[in-house]
């Protein structure tokens, strides 16, 4: 009985492990460099075009830094450039989104992902120089990320707020034309048209 119970486990973990492989959709924020590593110091691939799809395969756990797939290349793309549908709404790819988007973390093998996907590009040719460097866990490109997370925010807020007034401003002009529309229909009293008529009330 348990073992029948135990198989049927694990026929369903087995039926769920295609879900999980599934890689999560995003979208490109700005013209962004598709890159052979996570970080700005790695040869680019291609170049993504703003408001294109990736699919995205992981990102790092402790650098926003993004594996992705574009038009079958494969690479690495700072999360503050990508973005996914959470909730009905886009936010950019940041730790706290992973778990729920279904994004795995993942673990860049310098050796095992080159050889995988670059062995008929040129910069595969130096790979040693790319094996010892770039030192991608830098605390700069953590400064720099952190820098340019607090100004999309920023922006966001600004356009929030201007969207916000313009709607405000919106409401106030329709209310004011009803009123003015409310005060042409409203019934003038019958002597109003002539002030005579009214003399002798």
């Amino acid at each position: 009985m348990k073992d029948a119970f135990f198989r049927a486990v694990a026929v369903c973990a087995l039926m769920l492990v295609p879900a999980v492989a599934e890689a999560a959709e995003g979208f490109a924020t700005a013209n962004v460099n598709m890159r052979s590593g996570p970080s700005i110091r790695y040869p680019a691939v291609t170049v993504i075009p703003a408001g294109e799809s990736v699919e995205i395969h992981g990102c790092l756990a402790d650098l926003p830094w993004c594996d992705v797939s574009f038009y079958g290349g494969r690479g690495w793309v700072a999360g503050r450039y990508v973005q996914a549908i959470y909730r009905s709404g886009r936010v950019y790819l940041e730790p706290e989104y992973y778990r729920p988007l279904g994004i795995p973390t993942v673990v860049f093998q310098f050796d095992r992902y080159w050889d995988r996907n670059y062995r008929g590009r040129d910069f595969y040719r130096n790979r040693d120089r790319w094996r010892r460097g770039p030192d991608w866990a830098e605390e700069r490109d953590r400064r720099d990320w952190e820098r340019q997370r607090a100004w999309d925010r920023r922006e966001w807020e600004r356009r929030q707020v201007s969207e916000d007034r313009r709607e405000w401003e919106r409401d106030r002009d329709d209310e004011r034309r009803e009123r003015r529309r409310d005060d042409e229909m409203r019934v003038v009293p019958e002597c109003g048209f002539d002030d005579r008529l009214c003399e002798n009330d």
